[in-house]
């Protein structure tokens, strides 16, 4: 399967979901488009957020003409195995972050609960909580390494006919989706088609980060370049990553732990 562009404001995908009047799935009929909102739901640890997240974030938002992008922090992903930061301390960096863009808003509704936090389970209570089914089409973004693992994720049949998955992909990289996720879409009318969002290369990698913070980097010489300003100064002044072992594996926006 190949993934298309992300169709833009105002259009609809090439390869979108078979049924163009669902409720949630992204390719809505040109003329539903003039009354429905483009939501998309970026989740991760975002541990700390760094500039790629804020990359792909501005990406997704233009490439997929979004009218929201909600930042869903992870409370306990079910697939981490390393301890994350005070969600109190992480949620204060995203705010830091996303204040200058009106379009981002920060989701919270992975963080009350005690147990693992599970995709599906918040995008249906987000979408229960609108106040109409059918007043949003809903994108889910996510990375190349998610991707290509999204057939273990709880519940992912149901996932593909809530939201489209729309992929971060750098450029002249394809990302390869499961035997068994093209199969599915091939057989379920309902099932939504994933799009591309094209990134530059990036160098950023929140495994390297926090490698470097806990060698004892000072946060504010990782700034601009790794963290916005704002962030190196309030991990700074609250003395966070100061120390402890970086976690194995990367954890840049395209290619990230699962929090499903």
């Amino acid at each position: 399967m190949t993934i298309t562009p992300a169709p833009g404001p105002g259009s609809a995908a090439d390869d979108g979901p078979t049924t163009p009047g669902s409720a949630t799935c992204s390719a809505a009929t040109p003329a539903a488009r003039t009354t429905r909102r483009r939501i998309g739901l970026y989740g991760g640890s975002f541990d700390p957020v760094h500039q790629a997240h804020l990359a792909l974030a501005r990406a997704a938002l233009d490439q997929l003409g979004l009218d929201e992008l909600r930042w869903m922090p992870a409370g306990q992903p079910w697939q981490k195995a390393r301890p994350l930061e005070a969600a109190d301390h992480r949620v204060a960096m995203l705010e830091l972050v996303i204040a200058g863009e009106p379009r981002f808003t920060l989701e919270r509704c992975e963080l009350g609960g005690t147990g693992p936090s599970y995709t599906l389970d918040s995008l249906i209570e987000l979408q229960n909580g609108e106040a109409a089914a059918d007043v949003a089409d809903w994108y889910l973004v996510i990375g190349q390494d998610q991707y290509a693992n999204f057939t273990r994720w709880h519940g992912w049949q149901q996932i593909l006919q809530r939201a489209t998955l729309a992929v971060a992909t750098r450029a002249g990289v394809t990302a390869k989706a499961p035997d068994e996720l093209r199969r599915w879409i091939v057989d379920n009318a309902a099932a939504c088609e994933p799009v591309r969002i094209e990134l530059a290369p990036l160098e950023h990698a929140a495994t390297e980060l926090r490698r470097r913070l806990f060698a004892g980097e000072a946060a504010t010489t990782l700034a601009p370049q790794w963290l916005a300003p704002e962030v190196a100064s309030y991990i700074a002044r609250h003395h966070l990553y100061a120390a402890g072992p970086a976690s194995a594996g990367s954890e840049s926006p395209v290619s990230s732990p699962a929090r499903h």
